[in-house]
């Protein structure tokens, strides 16, 4: 029999789940913004600055030297903050699955059991 107050609470239940896992996400993909929205920030002054300093090299070889530096730091800049991106992607993914891994494994569990009762009564 059909329990009307047991299927609301778990239907309550869902959609608490699901709300505070959206707000999560929401959260996490703000963080993500923010974080490369400091990261362009920081990208531009640095390459204002590198240009300011560029124009008042002296000579060729000091040219050279600011431009080869400047492409080294740029380059491991641009290599820690993917690195530190890239986590916080993980990050999101591991906290929204976190919030249905409880339910999608009682789900696989009572498919698996159903699945046990329908095979031998299927041979």
């Amino acid at each position: 029999m059909l329990n009307f107050d047991e299927a609301n609470r778990k239907s309550r239940e869902a959609m608490d789940t699901m709300l505070k896992s959206y707000s999560d996400t929401a959260k996490g993909f703000q963080a993500i913004a923010a974080e490369a929205t400091e990261y362009s920030k920081k990208s531009f002054q640095d390459t204002v600055t590198h240009f300011e300093n560029l124009s008042g090299a002296r000579s060729l070889e000091a040219a050279f030297e600011l431009q080869t530096n400047y492409l080294k730091s740029a380059y491991e800049s641009f290599v820690a903050e993917a690195t530190k991106l890239g986590e916080m992607y993980s990050d999101l993914a591991r906290s929204a699955y976190k919030s249905y891994e409880a339910p999608v494994a009682t789900g696989t569990v009572k498919a698996t059991k159903a699945a046990a009762v329908v095979a031998p009564a299927a041979a």
